[in-house]
């Protein structure tokens, strides 16, 4: 099964996110499929860049959302 997640970057007690497609059992910071985005929780406001219709495309192959990807996508206009 292919999902949308997060996957952590950044320095120690610095992190921002990116929106990745990747295979369910892979793990948190593995090898991907592809980029969707990026999420920076520190700025104010929080920073949030997705390219939705990329997003469309592998939600509508089957791909499933985690929990907080489909909020931020929620955020982003989906």
């Amino acid at each position: 099964m292919v999902k949308i997640r997060l996957t952590r970057m950044g320095k120690h007690k610095k992190p921002f996110y990116r929106m990745i497609v990747a295979d369910a059992k892979s793990r948190r910071d593995g090898p991907f499929i592809e980029i969707l985005g990026t999420y920076d929780p520190k700025t104010e406001p929080s920073t949030l860049k997705v390219d939705v219709e990329r997003a469309k495309h592998w939600i509508a192959n089957g791909a499933q959302p985690s929990v907080t990807c489909q909020k931020l996508l929620k955020q982003a206009g989906m």
